[in-house]
């Protein structure tokens, strides 16, 4: 778990030659990297309506590596964002769709090769590592640019349960075969998002027969 200091020390487990997948649960807002406000709000009145205490909230980002060149998968608002190339693929509108036609309201999907997690130091406890061959991480890289264009904090399936970049980290895991919806956060906490992602992957698997989630990282 992070020390109080705040920036303990996690070196990669991807540089072992085996392609794999790396989940990384990291607390919303710690490092200074605000991923997004209305989390928080949006756990306050969930906490409020069922009567209990609001959750330590987290967000999820992936490294994925073939063996030889990690990727780093991780959505983000596009405003603030460092300039050079930063393995966008993707970008969706946040708040509502109209609002999408300004940069200040978009957020963007990154796949990106040799990339960095900004805030992974300040992730609690060492990731879930999923052992895949080279022809599924090569597959999960190249799905993701399907993922689907969503608002960001809007329920797009009525499951009181908002779109963001837990929705994209739990679509591409359940989408390459991984159970996501199994995948828990750290004590107790909560990731908003991740039952969204896990709907949009089971409606794309729909349409892609024997596309069965694994139940075991």
């Amino acid at each position: 778990m992070a020390s109080s200091s705040g920036s303990p020390d996690h070196p990669s487990p991807t540089g072992n030659g085996s392609p794999a997948v790396l989940l990384w649960w990291i607390s919303v807002g710690a490092g200074g990297h605000v991923v997004v406000h209305t989390s928080r709000c949006w756990e306050w009145l969930r906490a409020l309506r069922a009567h209990r205490r609001p959750r330590p909230l987290f967000h999820a980002a992936l490294e994925v590596s073939d063996g030889d060149l990690q990727y780093v998968l991780e959505m983000t608002p596009v405003w603030g964002q460092p300039p050079g190339p930063r393995g966008v693929i993707v970008r969706g509108p946040v708040g509502l769709r109209w609002l999408g036609a300004s940069r200040f309201f978009q957020y963007e999907v990154r796949c990106w090769a040799g990339g960095s997690i900004p805030d992974r130091d300040w992730a609690v406890g060492p990731p879930v590592r999923f052992p895949l061959t080279s022809s599924e991480v090569h597959a999960l890289i190249t799905r993701v640019p399907l993922v689907p264009r969503l608002t960001w904090g809007r329920d797009a399936f009525g499951i009181a349960d908002m779109w963001n970049s837990n929705s994209l980290i739990a679509w591409a895991l359940h989408s390459s075969g991984i159970a996501s919806r199994r995948l828990l956060p750290p004590g107790g906490g909560d990731a908003p998002g991740w039952r969204s992602g896990v709907v949009a992957a089971l409606s794309d698997s729909q349409s892609r027969p024997g596309a069965d989630a694994r139940s075991e990282p």
